[in-house]
């Protein structure tokens, strides 16, 4: 397993595995194509779609439906819930798309027609038709599917799952807490959102009580026994919260069963635990426009051909990003900006006549785990032969034993990575 000084080796892998397909692009084909190329949500991997395919056919007619104004990025939320930054560093406007040719539409995509390759816009929007429909919907939360826990639920033991307003009513609930109170923090089994997500963030709510309120303490009630990055953040915890973090798995009866918003209980299968601030962290699935376009199945996630990401359940159709079942790619901002690269690319090729082409992908996660000190986990993919698989030694994991040069180090490349994307999708 390759460590922290193999990370500019692999992130030159990350970079390189979103342009593998572009030379074969002919500036004489790009230059016919007319398509009519749609993408749905404008997220990390929707808005940086809409930038590529622009990019990539620049006489096509690229439209972004997104009903939102403005996006809010999750990846770095949990340093707002810590309290190191506000939520209008997160917030990004899609100016920039508009100012390249790329037509955005702010209305909900209420339904598509895969017979006749139209999107219906809400609300008397009309229809948009489509020639390539890239669907990038995030996810949404499967209500219901933890007993007690409903969108109503939400309003007081937040998810904070989607960055936005849940994000900034975790911090809220955070700083009313009297000093003494304890926090409890649900984590499902997978799949869902960003793996390593929850334990970044009980890092830095650690972080919070800590430094601010001190006889304060975090539980997490863990639906599983192991997770991403789980030595690194076990001996970081051991060696900087160990009287503010108690960590549960399932083996210890860390399985939540039911919440009860009325009385701010969380129940596992052993116990009723009365907290004062509960983030409850809920299953996951696709974003509900996956299960009307027919693009997600019965596990409620999108199955791809990783070749180019169509769905191999419509035709012309495309999913990319934390909707799609892509194992062993994580669902990630990472994946989500390359996954949206490549796919550009190879509806390029598509459209211009051209065969799809196997490529590289890869994967970096940065996690936080104290303010100014963060590791990562690389992951290296291959689809050929139509599936996705790790290449084995290509990725790696931050070293287990550090000193703190080396994870002030990585806390630099995260917010440097973060700089990148962002900027990338909506500069």
């Amino acid at each position: 397993m390759s460590t922290l000084f193999d990370l500019s080796r692999r992130h030159l892998l990350a970079g390189l595995a979103g342009t593998a397909a572009l030379p074969a692009l002919s500036p004489q084909a790009i230059a016919q194509t007319r398509a009519r190329l749609v993408i749905v949500g404008g997220g990390f991997g929707g808005a940086t779609a809409a930038k590529f395919l622009k990019h990539f056919l620049p006489d096509a007619t690229v439209t972004l439906i997104e009903p939102n104004e403005t996006f809010v990025a999750c990846p770095f939320s949990n340093l707002v819930i810590g309290g190191q930054r506000s939520i209008n560093q997160q917030t990004f406007t899609y100016d920039a798309l508009r100012a390249i040719g790329v037509d955005v539409v702010h209305q909900t995509a209420s339904d598509i027609d895969t017979d006749a390759h139209t999107v219906t816009l809400a609300e008397g929007g009309g229809t948009v038709g489509y020639d390539k429909l890239i669907m990038s919907p995030g996810v949404d939360i499967r209500w219901g599917a933890l007993e007690g826990y409903d969108e109503r639920a939400a309003e007081k033991m937040p998810h904070a799952w989607k960055a936005g307003a849940q994000t900034t009513l975790l911090r809220q609930q955070l700083e009313a807490m009297d000093d003494g109170g304890l926090v409890v923090m649900s984590a499902p089994l997978a799949p869902f959102r960003c793996p390593p997500g929850p334990y970044e963030r009980a890092s830095l709510i650690a972080h919070y009580l800590k430094t601010q309120k001190p006889d304060s303490k975090l539980l997490i009630l863990d639906a599983k026994d192991t997770f991403s990055k789980k030595p690194l953040f076990m001996d970081a915890w051991a060696k900087l919260y160990p009287d503010h973090l108690e960590w549960r798995g399932a083996a210890d009866f860390g399985r939540v069963v039911s919440v009860d918003p009325s009385t701010m209980t969380v129940s596992t299968d052993f116990e009723d635990i009365t907290a004062d601030v509960a983030n409850i962290i809920p299953p996951q699935k696709a974003g509900d426009i996956a299960d009307r376009a027919g693009v997600s199945d019965e596990t409620g996630w999108c199955p791809i051909n990783p070749l180019d990401f169509s769905s191999t359940l419509q035709p012309d159709i495309h999913v990319i990003g934390d909707a799609t079942i892509a194992a062993p790619m994580p669902k990630s901002a990472f994946s989500a900006n390359l996954q949206a690269k490549f796919c550009a690319m190879q509806i390029a090729r598509q459209v211009a006549g051209l065969d799809v082409e196997p490529t590289v992908l890869a994967n970096t996660c940065y996690s936080y785990i104290a303010p100014d000190q963060a590791i990562s986990i690389t992951g290296v993919y291959s689809n050929a032969d139509g599936k996705l698989t790790s290449i084995e030694g290509a990725g790696g994991l931050s070293p287990e034993i550090a000193d703190d040069s080396v994870r002030t180090a990585e806390a630099a490349q995260a917010d440097a990575w973060f700089q990148t994307i962002t900027q990338e999708a909506f500069g």
